[in-house]
């Protein structure tokens, strides 16, 4: 072989192997590509399935009753923990019958219940779209069948789940367009006010709608026991569950994944909210089995979330706001349980439903970020919208200004 020869065969392999590296870099690329536009699809599928999906509501206009009965349904379910989201419905109902089937079937008929009412009685369409006519009569039928004493699937209970859950639409109609005139929701006055009637007109020996009798959770331990710091700390995410009334660790913590679903600045202000609530709990002495069963951080939760960011948008100064509501609601709580458990009574989320009144009428600084009722939406979007706003504001004062 000459040197010429050798020559042409080493410029060969050079632009091989010249090639082989080009289509290597391009197969690189093009997976880098795949990749990225896969994960862009997650994402992007990921937040069609989060917040307010208020796109599914146009989809769903021109839908079967049924359908748009369903929807509804579920979005009613998400009321109960201060969301609005089908999707994180589905998931709390789906914890609600692992926690208990029983239980599960109460909150879905509860529902069923008041919604169908609202829907007969001639409610706002929107209103009822929203779910805001079904979480009371969940709350309600779900709160019966806890107190129960007759065991589960006592078929009796249904009369006053549906009748309760029925008047609830009643109240909250009556009670909104009293409240409109300050801009304050309704709530869950109407669970509030039929759970405690509920309760008043049975008794623990009452011979069809026999219940427990509540004790104090500032009650003395029969036994000077110590604390297990685990079971605490355990009850920190029952907590969340318990404002379903559910207090098994499992469906707990799918509920918080359907909070997380909606809203992940929703469920931090729901687990801190439990935290202090739990913390508030051990500063009172209550008994243990209110800090292990998350009962001592229901409330807490529930007033941190309704500051957090949902009422108020979010900042530092709503964020000190929302921790300093939930040590409020927590201690309100404690104190309304000791006074009512006097009488063998729940004092039920009366403190988190208090206090959260408060704060949305209070003035001074923290008014400036409060959201209209009618505006509210997930956290992460009313941040946005706050943004956008001042956006608008800055831009027209410079023009002004010009």
């Amino acid at each position: 072989m000459n040197q010429r020869e050798r020559k042409e065969k080493s410029n060969r392999g050079t632009n091989t192997a010249a090639g082989m590296w080009i289509e290597t870099k391009t197969e690189v690329e093009k997976a880098s590509r795949t990749r990225a536009s896969f994960s862009r699809r997650v994402l992007n599928g990921l937040l069609l399935c989060s917040g307010d999906m208020e796109h599914l509501d146009k989809y769903m206009k021109d839908k079967s009753f049924v359908l748009q009965l369903v929807v509804c349904g579920l979005r009613a379910v998400t009321r109960v923990i201060l969301a609005n989201n089908p999707l994180s419905g589905g998931l709390i109902l789906a914890a609600l019958y692992w926690a208990s089937p029983w239980q599960g079937l109460l909150g879905t008929l509860g529902v069923l219940a008041s919604t169908l009412t609202a829907v007969i009685t001639g409610q706002d369409s929107a209103e009822v779209a929203g779910g805001l006519h079904g979480f009371n009569g969940m709350l309600v039928s779900l709160l019966m069948g806890e107190f129960s004493s007759a065991g589960d699937w006592y078929w009796w209970l249904l009369l006053p789940v549906f009748l309760g859950s029925a008047t609830c639409v009643f109240l909250f109609s009556g009670l909104s367009s009293f409240l409109d005139r300050w801009d304050l929701p309704a709530a869950v006055f109407p669970f509030n006010i039929i759970i405690i009637l509920y309760l008043l007109c049975t008794g623990p020996e009452h011979p069809y709608f026999p219940h427990h009798s509540v004790k104090p959770p500032g009650a003395l331990e029969p036994n000077a026991t110590e604390l297990i710091a685990l079971q605490v700390i355990r009850g920190i995410p029952l907590g969340v569950g318990q404002i379903f009334a559910c207090g098994d660790l499992g469906p707990s913590l799918l509920i918080l994944g359907a909070v997380f679903l909606y809203s992940p600045l929703l469920a931090v202000h729901a687990l801190l909210g439990s935290a202090v609530g739990t913390l508030t709990g051990l500063s009172m002495a209550v008994r243990h089995e209110s800090l292990y069963s998350g009962l001592s951080g229901f409330n807490g939760a529930l007033g941190c979330m309704t500051v957090g960011g949902l009422f108020f948008t979010f900042s530092l100064w709503t964020h000190l706001f929302a921790i300093a509501s939930a040590f409020f609601s927590a201690y309100a709580d404690i104190a309304l349980s000791n006074l009512m458990g006097t009488v063998g009574l729940p004092a039920s989320s009366w403190a988190a439903t208090l206090v959260a009144t408060l704060m949305l009428l209070l003035t001074g600084s923290l008014a400036a970020y409060r959201i209209p009722i009618g505006q509210v939406r997930a956290p992460e979007r009313n941040l946005r919208s706050r943004s956008q706003w001042e956006a608008g504001n800055t831009e027209e004062r410079e023009s002004t200004d010009v």
